[in-house]
């Protein structure tokens, strides 16, 4: 084994650092480059220690072959390149061989990659352990359960086609030979708000669409579950993302059916369970009325009541129990029973209840269902290896309960984390008597506090609100939390007594603010009580426990009426803080593994890397800080034996084989080296090195080494290549001789029986041709008399036959020869009249020529054939005469603006009126412009830019001819509060104007002082001065306004600017005219560029990596004529203009 893992190591043509705590120098950059060198590269897996990062390809890559596994089958964690299989094998071999339970922790946010890896983890555990019959159903159970439990809880979100909408946690179970025996599944957090409302561009669960487009036509239509496969007749299904690319909801369908049917599931199972999603998907269908009772109340009808028929009919519920439940509600207390109306608001709220805690419950009762097909059939101890599946840490736009509670998650898993990462640090540290150095790291325990303490915690306070009297609103939430964490470091809040939050305008009076160790999460608090309190009305329950459907039965046992319980559910919050600690409780009897998963980018592309995306996941994954950790003491750790194979090349005492112990050859190798004694120290059965740049020197020495060994053992194996050639060359030599000449005399032989045969041959032949000509020749002499004899004949008969011939022709040529002579006769008759004829006619014609020569000269003197045109240019040039004198004395004034012109008075002089209007124009304009001074000019140049840019396109441009540019409003060198500004600004200054500044959040607008130099385009806080942008013109790559009466334009940016990277710039201004006129002719004068300016009442804006679409829509008069701007949702701002 040791020749073994002499041959190969993770530092072996290593693409950029495979294992981030060699990386040099350690910072932010750093880190991103070198993964983004390895992505580039098609090395998807890096470590930090023993922590892989895994980073989604987006595409299938050659790595996860059976040929892979058995490459990383029990080989070193460092042996080979990093891979997640390497992971897989370091767990299970510990589990197997050390008898320690194993936990492999998969982190990351949606769309990295989570769910692939543990089911890589999976396949791999399945491949390398023991196989026979009830292993493998074992093993295809376990994987098998993967499938069913996808097409129940995940679902297509924006960043990821099949997203995990709940936590998972499995443990599976293996004896001690290390082969599977069962598993345990635990799930947490199904996002069941997503039954009844999905974001646009994402899907509901996947089973839905797998069941209208994968089940029969009789299963799904004509009696069993009484569905259509049109998507659109289902509210609950969105429309605008229900096929996805690459997607076959119907194969898919057949898959979880077959994997139901290997898990375990009867098939009155699972008709139960898809007859429950079908009453899920038809609940959503229900309408309501509202309608008037007597007592002036409004009261709820059903609009339509098939859909609530078909529903009862699937369910076994008696119509009129669920009608009415739909319509009233029931509160008990201990000696009293009120019954009150719901309205309609109210009745859609209690369906939608109803079908997620339906649909929750169902998907709970899988796995529970699962879990007993799955579970180990024997009681002896057994070994574990847990998978944790979960939600990475999310900071959106809009964060609600939810995200709170997923962040709490991944708060705890940091906190362990960070514990047992220093606990197996110590650990190792003290087994191998290196003296341990105390690290520092940030203790994210006083979050965790914050967020679970049992008195002043946010969820205690949470639940004491829920289950207090009286009015409980998110607000009253909000002012206890203000009233009780205010002084907490981490938390923040508006409306909380600490006074350094009351002017911060980023933070809304809804929202409370907690610093995670991730960075900052804004969380609106909206939704917050209503979502903890989970609420379903009991006469639902009631309705559902009497229904005759045995699964609906089960799955609502608190409506059973014997077993009323009047006190009040646990809260969500409550429930996952315990399912949180019960897991870390596991998870902290385990040896942990960890694999966490980055997302290269939102497109969902291969060979997309974006920088700041995965800046931002390696912050909140605090990976950074986990390499700090990693290498605070020694940064790489090996054990001797490899050491000495791998480097003692180096030494003359070590190489090439070193017969002691392995510790001493390292300190002799170390020794010779001369490496300072600080850089590493001798453990138990490992050499630690301290810093990164030893281990690399010690391999640029050994990569030198390696090419001088190489360089000797080519040298030898030349030599001994040419003295083995020679020997075999004379060898070959004494054999290829005796082989001559024994195929010489062979052939001599060969010959002297080949000439004898020949001749022999030759007589024989030579006799038989000879008896072959005489039978020929007598042949030939027979067929010659027969044929003279038949050529005699025939010469007698073709001769009386030309006799008969000749006489016929005779008769036949006096009949042509007759024919040709009358023809000949007839012919020169026709030509001697037609000869005739033309004589006539041209006697006549000589005869008419010559008549009209004796009129022409007779009357010659009588013609005028010159007087007409004479008189017409005489006529002609009269007339321009007049009309030029009359021009003359109607000229309009030398007014450019002037639009009178004299009326033409000939028809003819159209053209040479229009022309002479024309250069009398240009000549009055030209006499006007000789009046004006430089300055002048100027102004009237940029006025002439402004006509062409906007008249016509921009509804604001008539408004603005009559103004003047002026150019600077504020008095930036004279005003003293600019003076700042002004130092800080070397340039002229073309345009200084106070403008608004569109915040890239909600749309609210901040005032900035926007200036214009030669060079930069500059924003300014108005207030203090300080700039808070700086762009070059030559980044600037376009303008965009709408075409309506509004002062609202976009600064487009160059990608890859310094200034791009919190995005274009969206201001308003009340001189849009002037600023866009100045600033293309700036900008044209600096870069011989023209600057684009897009009018269009509909473009995007780039703010930071989101494109952003701005929509310019006619608003109301509420406001007067000052047009609004809002955030609609994450892609869209409106600014409507009156």
């Amino acid at each position: 084994m040791a020749k073994m893992e002499a041959k190969t190591s993770l530092l072996d043509n290593m693409i950029g650092v495979g294992d981030m705590v060699l990386l040099e120098p350690l910072d932010e950059d750093s880190f991103i480059n070198n993964l983004k060198k390895r992505f580039d590269h098609n090395e998807v897996y890096t470590y930090i220690g023993s922590v892989v990062i895994s980073i989604n390809p987006y595409r299938s890559l050659p790595i996860y072959s059976p040929e892979k596994v058995e490459e990383y089958r029990n080989r070193n964690f460092y042996e080979l390149s990093p891979h997640i299989f390497a992971l897989s094998d370091e767990a299970y071999r510990s589990l197997r061989d050390q008898d320690k339970d194993q936990c492999i922790l998969i982190t990351g946010e949606s769309g990295a990659g989570k769910t692939e890896a543990s089911k890589l983890v999976m396949s791999y555990v399945a491949a390398v352990c023991g196989k026979g019959a009830e292993v493998n159903q074992v093993k295809e159970q376990l994987l098998q359960s993967n499938p069913v439990l996808e097409a129940f809880g995940n679902a297509k979100t924006v960043r990821n086609d099949n997203s995990s909408r709940f936590g998972k946690y499995m443990d599976i179970e293996f004896d001690f030979k290390g082969d599977p025996l069962g598993g345990v599944i635990s799930n947490y957090l199904l996002e069941k708000s997503r039954v009844v409302k999905q974001p646009r561009g994402e899907r509901n669960f996947h089973i839905f669409y797998q069941i209208l487009s994968g089940a029969s036509e009789d299963f799904l239509c004509k009696c069993e579950l009484k569905l259509e496969r049109d998507f659109s007749r289902y509210n609950y299904l969105g429309l605008d993302s229900a096929r996805v690319n690459g997607v076959d909801d119907a194969a898919n369908f057949r898959t979880v059916r077959n994997a139901m049917q290997i898990v375990g599931f009867m098939d009155h199972e699972t008709q139960s369970v898809f007859e429950v999603v079908a009453a899920v998907l038809k609940l959503g269908n229900i309408e309501f009325k509202p309608e008037s009772r007597v007592n002036g109340l409004d009261e709820s009808k059903i609009k339509d009541k098939n859909e609530l028929k078909e529903i009862c009919e699937l369910t076994g519920i008696d119509q009129s129990v669920l009608e009415r439940a739909f319509s009233f509600r029931t509160v008990e207390a201990k000696q009293e029973k009120v019954s009150t109306t719901l309205n309609v608001a109210q009745a859609y709220y209690a369906r939608d209840a109803l079908a997620k805690n339906l649909y929750s419950r169902l998907f709970s009762w899988l796995v529970t269902r699962i879990n007993e097909s799955i579970k180990a059939q024997t009681k002896v101890r057994k070994k574990v290896m847990g998978v944790l599946d979960i939600y990475g840490f999310e900071i959106f736009e809009d964060n609600s309960f939810e995200q709170f509670i997923i962040n709490y998650c991944n708060e705890k898993l940091q906190q362990i984390f960070i514990e047992l990462t220093l606990k197996e640090e110590q650990e190792e540290y003290i087994r191998e008597g290196i003296e341990w150095t105390h690290i520092e790291y940030f203790n994210n325990a006083i979050i965790c506090d914050l967020i679970e303490n049992n008195q002043t915690g946010i969820l205690a306070m949470l639940d004491e609100e829920c289950l207090r009297p009286g009015t409980v609103t998110d607000e009253t939430f909000l002012e206890k939390l203000n009233q009780v964490c205010a002084t907490h470091q981490h938390f923040e809040s508006r409306m909380s007594k600490c006074s350094r939050f009351l002017n911060d305008t980023s933070l809304p009076h809804s929202c409370f603010r907690i610093q995670h160790y991730a960075g900052k999460v804004m969380y609106q608090v909206e939704g917050f009580v209503d979502k903890n309190n989970d609420l379903l009305y009991r006469d639902l329950s009631q309705a559902m426990w009497k229904a005759s459907h045995s699964l609906i039965k089960a799955l609502f046992p608190e409506g059973n009426p014997a077993k009323i319980n009047l006190k009040r559910p646990p809260t969500a919050g409550s429930q996952f803080k315990a399912s949180v600690a019960t897991l870390m409780k596991n998870l902290q009897t385990k040896n942990p593994n960890y694999i966490r998963c980055i997302k290269p980018n939102d497109k969902k592309a291969a060979h997309v890397f974006t920088d700041a995306l995965v800046c931002h996941q390696i912050r909140y994954l605090g990976l950074l800080e986990n390499v700090r950790v990693r290498r605070a003491g020694y940064a790489f750790r090996q054990a001797y034996e490899p050491c000495l194979e791998r480097y003692k090349m180096l030494c003359r005492q070590t190489w090439p084989h070193w017969r002691g112990a392995a510790r001493a050859g390292v300190e002799v190798l170390f020794n010779e080296l001369e490496i300072p004694e600080e850089e590493f120290s001798f453990g138990r059965s490992k050499i630690f090195i301290r810093n990164p740049r030893t281990l690399f020197k010690l391999e640029d020495l050994r990569k030198q080494r390696l090419e001088d060994l190489a360089t000797l053992i080519e040298k030898i194996y030349r030599g001994w290549k040419c003295r083995t050639r020679f020997l075999l060359m004379r060898k070959s030599q004494i054999v290829i001789a005796s082989w001559y000449r024994r195929y010489a005399q062979q052939k001599k032989y060969q010959e002297t029986k080949s000439s004898a045969i020949t001749v022999q041959s030759y007589i024989r032949g030579w006799k038989a041709r000879k008896l072959l000509r005489e039978l020929k020749h007598q042949k030939r002499c027979n067929e010659a008399a027969t044929t003279i004899a038949a050529y005699w004949h025939g010469t007698q008969a073709r001769r009386e036959l030309r006799r008969l011939k000749e006489e016929a022709r005779n008769k036949h040529a006096i009949a042509v020869v007759w024919a040709y002579w009358l023809g000949y006769k007839a012919r020169r008759e026709l030509t001697r009249l037609k000869e005739a004829a033309r004589r006539r006619h041209a006697a006549a014609v000589i005869w008419a020529y010559w008549l009209g020569l004796k009129v022409r000269r007779e009357y010659r003197k009588f013609f005028r054939a010159n007087a007409g045109r004479k008189i017409y240019e005489f006529t002609l040039q009269r007339i321009m005469q007049k009309y030029f004198l009359e021009m003359k004395n109607k000229m309009p004034s030398l007014s450019p603006i002037d639009k009178n012109w004299p009326a033409r008075p000939y028809l003819f002089l159209d053209s040479t009126h229009k022309e002479l209007k024309r250069i009398f124009h240009l000549w009055r304009c030209k006499k006007y412009r000789d009046q004006f001074t430089d300055q002048q000019k100027l102004i009237y140049e940029e006025k002439l830019e402004a006509s062409e840019l906007f008249k016509d396109k921009k509804a604001l441009y008539p408004a603005s001819v009559a103004q003047p540019f002026q150019g600077a409003y504020l008095e930036i060198g004279k005003d003293p509060k600019y003076r700042k500004l002004k130092d800080a600004v070397d340039e002229k200054i073309i345009i200084a104007e106070v403008v608004n500044k569109i915040n890239r959040a909600n749309g609210k607008a901040t005032s900035r002082i926007f200036l214009l130099t030669k060079n930069n385009v500059l924003l300014a806080d108005q207030k203090s001065g300080n700039i808070k942008s700086e762009v070059p013109l030559g980044d600037v790559t376009k303008v965009s306004m709408s075409s309506q009466n509004d002062g609202f334009f976009a600064v487009h940016l160059k990608e890859g600017s310094g200034a791009a990277g919190k995005g274009d710039f969206l201001l308003s201004s009340d001189h849009l005219i002037e600023m866009a006129t100045k600033l293309y002719r700036t900008t044209l004068s600096q870069t011989k560029q023209k600057l684009n300016i897009e009018i269009s009442d509909e473009f995007l804006v780039q703010f930071r990596q989101d494109k952003v679409c701005v929509k310019f829509i006619q608003g109301s008069q509420k406001n007067g004529n000052i047009p609004t701007c809002k955030r609609k949702n994450n892609r869209l701002l409106e600014v409507a203009v009156p």
